[in-house]
């Protein structure tokens, strides 16, 4: 019988290996729907036989195979299969049917998932498209999981997707690491598409857990190899150094039975020193060459919370000039959001709801929990209690994260226990 540590053990060697698999197949077929599919077919295998008969020597060698073997199944196994078959051999060249084998030095070398992650934002896409497909293929989310963080019906993300690997395969795009011309072009949707892959891994959108450390991982593991390949870029050692500023505090921000702690309630003492640090010193040297960009921004205002001994130590005017030069620089809706909270910080709840009142007209925040909540904690600090009770409650119920709707949930009972 398989242990629970066991099944657990080889999830996570599954989703690591998922996106250099599904980069290796992609590389030698050259079809993206024919290796996507094929690669879900054999982590399906994997995960049905590994924690029964053990986890294979060469773990990634046997899905590769195992996935090249699903292709040339399906390519057989019909007409329209052969006429598929027919395309795939014509792409590929000879030389190389012969000489890739699914183990080689050439495959172990090279890092799959970071060329993976670049062509899935080549030119034939359109920036949305190419962040969504990745977040598919190398962040290993589900559609339900991207359209929360796109902020759209998960109808439209799927069809976005779909769309996307047709583009690919129209494209004649090879799967080979982009130009440095290319890679300049593509290099803003990938950053986007990590950062994504972070938050979701940082607060997980649904489910029972707040954190999949899996994701955050992933995406800092993944940008410090941008990194490394780009280490005179500002924005990309601007993204590390908010991964590694946020990712600090991850242990201070649950309790023992997995409950939401917020920011000004967490044992700084349990915040990642060495992390903070790192990350301190990367947005220092980004910032100090003078081009400055949205990450940069958001990573020295995570720096300024972490540079905080204690939370009434926040130097919160600065917070607020940094989220103002940021508003001028992006018009996304939850920059706005917390630039309302950190006005009510320095100027009054009042006047962060003012703010707030303003973020209503804007379709994309319609509905969203954030907001409510954002809402519900101004209205308590404001002294409108059964107004703040409302809006925990409204939050509570519009959130699908478990350990979110338990906290929205008790500050609603607190306050009403209060008023009685």
């Amino acid at each position: 019988m398989t242990s629970p540590s066991q099944g657990a053990t080889a999830e996570r060697l599954l989703r690591d290996l998922a996106p250099q698999v599904l980069g290796a197949v992609m590389r030698r077929f050259r079809d993206f729907g024919a290796a996507e599919d094929a690669v879900q077919e054999a982590l399906i295998a994997a995960a049905t036989q590994w924690p029964r008969e053990g986890v294979p020597d060469e773990p990634r060698a046997w899905l590769i195979h195992v996935a090249s073997r699903r292709i040339a199944d399906h390519v057989r196994s019909e007409a329209a299969r052969r006429r598929r078959e027919a395309i795939v051999v014509s792409l590929v060249p000879p030389e190389l049917q012969i000489a890739l084998a699914a183990d080689s030095d050439e495959a172990a070398l090279e890092d799959d998932t970071l060329t993976l992650l670049f062509m899935c934002c080549h030119p034939a896409l359109s920036a949305p498209s190419a962040i969504a497909l990745t977040l598919r293929a190398v962040g290993g989310l589900t559609t339900a999981e991207i359209a929360r963080a796109f902020l759209v019906p998960e109808a439209t993300m799927a069809q976005r997707i779909s769309r996307a690997k047709q583009s690919i395969k129209a494209s004649g795009v090879p799967f080979e690491r982009p130009t440095p011309e290319a890679r300049t072009a593509r290099l803003g949707a990938v950053l986007h598409v990590l950062y994504l892959i972070f938050n979701e891994g940082y607060t997980s959108s649904s489910g029972p857990a707040l954190h999949r450390d899996d994701l955050s991982g992933e995406a800092i593991r993944l940008t410090r190899a941008v990194h490394a390949l780009l280490p005179d870029d500002g924005e990309v050692a601007g993204l590390l150094a908010l991964m590694l500023l946020t990712d600090a505090r991850r242990a201070a921000r649950t309790g023992p039975l997995g409950e939401l702690i917020p920011l000004a309630e967490q044992d700084r003492g349990l915040w990642d020193q060495r992390a903070i640090a790192e990350g301190v010193a990367l947005v220092t040297a980004a910032l100090s060459r003078g081009s400055i960009g949205a990450y940069q921004l958001q990573a020295a205002i995570a720096a300024v919370h972490d540079e905080a001994a204690r939370a009434e130590d926040t130097d919160w005017p600065q917070i607020l000039a940094l989220y103002g030069v940021l508003m001028r620089m992006s018009d996304n809706p939850m920059v706005a959001l917390s630039h309302a909270i950190a006005t009510a910080m320095v100027h009054g709840p009042r006047a962060g709801l003012d703010r707030l009142n303003a973020l209503d007209a804007d379709a994309r925040l319609s509905g969203h929990h954030r907001l409510d909540a954002a809402r519900a904690h101004l209205l308590e600090r404001a002294g409108d209690r059964e107004a703040a009770i409302a809006h925990y409650r409204r939050a509570a119920s519009r959130t699908t994260s478990i350990p979110e709707q338990n906290y929205l949930a008790t500050q609603a009972a607190r306050l009403s226990d209060a008023l009685k």
